[in-house]
């Protein structure tokens, strides 16, 4: 696929189709719906360039949150940016993405002219490959990857020259799956994401957490003033906010697993998900998409897996009820 992939969150191209509509409840993204309250930020970051140190300020705060080495995070405008970035860094090589996961992976690797397949089992990606892209956990369906198995596979591909990327977007949700300890040694990149999680998707802001070569390229792609300094600033400040991200866990736990019985109870199959997500399948996943879609509520679907919708993690206290109806009616 080298065209635009479809991605949840597009509510222009909903009223488009819907123009009625003006109530949508939008479960098609995996952002956490109650976001990190938003703290005053101080006035020169809306006003000044981000200098250096306003960076180191929030890298330093990333890799101390994710439980990296000093040293190891890199500010990117989202995680998609060093998704975009990281083919140029390497010359044309074998690429193995693990499992049926977020297209962009393919694409990029892709569209830089490297030779991408999609491997069934991280070993089999390993023996095939250059470079392993691993999502942990994994969009859409959850299954967690064995830290000592990816950093086993970090070993193997460092030997002959090759990466390990692991793609750590929903990885605060199941922290006992991170390898970010391990950053540093060679070959291995880890992508953090800030905004689903702490659920500020549209500050854009990511962490690359590498070794130093590595950090050099992409910050030379990148280019000077690459984050803003309000995402900066919020980053920093979130990132440290401990009590915040465990309360949140429990909270975005409890939330998945009220979505799961409200799935089950309405005859869907609950086949994954994270805490920010729950996976479901049904035979006639088309026709419940589009019932949602007339009736104002948006989740996910995928092409390649006809018979899955994703949904997201209800919001308010209406948004509960309001699915449960629509599913019932269908049923």
């Amino acid at each position: 696929m080298n065209g635009p992939i479809p991605h949840g969150g597009d509510l222009t191209a909903a009223r488009a189709r819907f123009p009625g509509r003006s109530d949508w409840l939008d479960l098609s993204t995996g952002i956490n719906p109650w976001p990190y309250p938003l703290p005053r930020l101080d006035a020169a970051a809306w006003t000044r360039l981000p200098d250096a140190g306003r960076t180191a300020d929030a890298e330093q705060a990333a890799d101390a949150f994710y439980g990296a080495p000093p040293g190891s995070a890199l500010a990117v405008p989202g995680t998609q940016a060093a998704l975009q970035l990281l083919p140029a860094l390497r010359p044309p090589s074998r690429v193995a993405v693990v499992g049926f996961t977020y297209q962009e992976h393919a694409r990029c690797w892709r569209r830089a002219g490297h030779a991408v397949m999609e491997a069934p089992s991280l070993a089999e990606a390993v023996a095939a490959a250059d470079v392993v892209v691993a999502v942990n956990p994994n969009n859409p369906d959850g299954t967690g990857l064995d830290p000592s198995d990816l950093l086993r596979a970090r070993a193997a591909l460092a030997a002959r020259g090759g990466w390990l990327v692991v793609d750590e977007a929903f990885g605060e949700t199941r922290p006992e799956l991170g390898v970010a300890g391990a950053c540093g040694a060679p070959g291995l990149i880890v992508l953090r994401s800030f905004g689903k999680f702490f659920g500020h998707a549209g500050i854009r802001l990511g962490f690359v957490l590498a070794d130093a070569d590595t950090q050099a390229g992409l910050r030379d792609a990148l280019g000077p003033w690459a984050v803003s300094g309000p995402a900066l600033e919020l980053g920093r400040i979130a990132l440290a906010d401990r009590p915040w991200a465990t309360g949140t866990r429990l909270r975005l736990r409890a939330a998945a697993d009220r979505l799961g019985g409200l799935l089950s109870a309405t005859g869907l199959r609950v086949v994954g998900g994270t805490p920010l997500f729950v996976l479901a399948a049904t035979e006639d996943a088309a026709g419940l998409y589009e019932r949602l879609m007339q009736h104002g509520i948006m989740v996910r679907r995928f092409d390649e897996r006809p018979h899955w919708l994703r949904f997201g993690l209800p919001p308010h206290a209406d948004a509960e009820p309001r699915l449960r109806a629509c599913l019932a009616a269908y049923a």
